[in-house]
């Protein structure tokens, strides 16, 4: 599953519209719905995100399951 359709399923679990997202990111709630549609988030974008909503990102190696946030 890709950020775009995470980031709205989590928007829908905490009652946020992709307008109060836009505002708390600082940017043009055009700009956000675009990035949720065409899914180009960059990872600082993800991290920030999440964190507005509540969320860890976690990155775990395959191979040792090696953990890095």
């Amino acid at each position: 599953m890709g950020a775009g359709k995470i980031i709205k399923q989590l928007l829908l679990e905490r009652n946020m519209s992709v307008k109060d997202l836009a505002e708390k990111m600082n940017i043009i709630p055009q700009s956000m719905s675009n990035k949720i549609y065409r899914d180009t988030f960059s990872y600082e974008e993800v991290v920030k995100i999440a964190d507005i909503l509540g969320c860890d990102v976690k990155i775990i190696t395959r191979d040792t399951k090696k953990e890095f946030m």
